[in-house]
């Protein structure tokens, strides 16, 4: 084997492709390359691509993504499958699955028989999330939106926790957090490395990131929120905040760089607003190219994370701080472990209880804070972010890792007690 085809994957993934996670296009797609570690990525079409672009780290394997969502996934499963049965070793150093547990255990299979090592990529609690997204919906979209995420939740949680992470030979998660949950389901430490989100500052540099000129701007004091409105983020906290601050603050204004996949969301959360009083004072963006959204930060003295405590999301590692550190803003979040160990150990921010009267207090500090104090403390946070969360200093690590699990390729090292439940 040369080089490259001894630190090659085959990397099928949950994501569309092409894919906004930089946790896929930055980390797979152009960094690790760099440093000797490639991939052919299997993937489904996102929406309204016809053909894929070029995958900087090797071939691209896809299918379409239209049709019904029983359909797509039908259809997104075979292929995968199809192209992991393909995989040879004389290509493959090994096979690695990302959030697809049934797709992960087919891979496994297919590592046991090919003596290939076989490595899960765990970006977040999938079977969980559907079980929750089953129990928030209720019957609000008949009984087969209710059944279809608890019973997909119920049977990816068996076979994720029972199956493919006891018996994978190396599991990624995406935070400290995420392992210390994972050690107490029995996976080993040893067998996890932790890799959280980052930014890749190569696409970030402020010398092509203008400041928005959105007119609508003009006068006011903003604070931006980038990210997801879905019900789980609870936003209209945010618009309580907001009433808050403008009583100190009368230009402050809160504008939102995101939507919803709920359609019924937005709409709710305009009713919100309206009631508490601000619906003047909200700029609602909805989803918008990197750049452009990036311009509505740097337009901003403060911005906000806000990430509810709860089982799906403290396991987690936000981007946003990391990007708002890039940008040159000062953050308030609430204490998400991740996030809240990303303000505290850069100085750039305020960690407090995601409440409005916190948020708001946190908020109307950073607005009155001096020149220089202010210049320091973004200062500050662009180093932490360059140093510790750029994708070219996470891309060395996961790079080590791999280098690590390569040298010692023996498959199989997984054990599997079948007398163990699943919590």
């Amino acid at each position: 084997m040369n080089l490259e085809t001894t630190r090659r994957l085959l990397f099928v993934t949950a994501e569309r492709y092409p894919t906004y996670r930089v946790d896929v296009s930055a980390l797979f797609g152009r960094h690790l390359p760099r440093i000797g570690i490639f991939s052919d990525i299997v993937a489904t079409l996102a929406p309204g691509v016809d053909r894929p672009p070029d995958w900087g780290a090797g071939e691209v394997w896809t299918c379409g993504g239209g049709g019904g969502s029983w359909r797509r996934e039908a259809r997104s499963f075979v292929h995968a499958v199809r192209q992991i049965i393909r995989a040879r070793t004389g290509r493959y150093a090994a096979l690695q699955v990302r959030d697809m547990p049934v797709t992960a255990l087919c891979a496994l299979l297919v590592s046991r028989v090919r003596r290939m090592p076989f490595f899960y990529w765990m970006s977040f609690p999938m079977p969980e999330a559907q079980i929750t997204l089953a129990r928030e919906r209720g019957l609000a979209k008949g009984l087969a939106g209710f059944v279809q995420p608890w019973l997909r939740g119920r049977v990816w949680r068996v076979v994720l926790y029972r199956w493919v992470l006891p018996l994978a030979d190396h599991v990624f998660v995406q935070s400290d957090r995420m392992k210390l949950d994972l050690i107490e389901r029995g996976v080993p430490a040893a067998r996890m490395t932790p890799v959280p989100m980052g930014v890749d500052c190569e696409s970030m540099r402020l010398d092509a990131i203008r400041v928005s000129t959105d007119e609508r701007l003009r006068g006011r004091r903003v604070l931006v929120y980038l990210g997801t409105l879905d019900r789980p983020r609870r936003v209209e906290v945010l618009f309580d905040m907001l009433a808050l601050v403008r009583r100190a603050i009368p230009e402050a204004m809160l504008v939102l760089v995101g939507d919803a996949l709920d359609v019924t969301q937005q709409p709710r959360l305009r009713e919100y607003a309206a009631t508490a009083g601000v619906i003047d004072h909200v700029l609602w963006t909805g989803w918008l190219p990197m750049p452009q959204a990036w311009s509505y930060v740097r337009a901003a003295e403060v911005a906000l994370s806000p990430i509810p405590r709860g089982q799906l999301l403290d396991c987690g590692s936000p981007t946003k701080v990391p990007e708002y550190l890039v940008l040159g803003v000062p953050v308030v979040c609430n204490d998400n472990p991740d996030q809240q160990r990303v303000v505290l150990e850069s100085g750039c921010g305020i960690c407090c209880p995601y409440t409005a009267e916190d948020f708001s207090k946190a908020s109307i500090e950073l607005m009155r804070l001096d020149a220089q104090t202010r210049r320091r403390m973004i200062e500050a946070g662009r180093r932490y972010a360059v140093d510790h969360r750029d994708y070219r200093v996470l891309s060395a690590r996961v790079a080590q890792a791999y280098e690590s699990l390569f040298d010692n390729e023996v498959p199989g090292k997984g054990t599997f007690d079948p007398s163990e439940g699943v919590s």
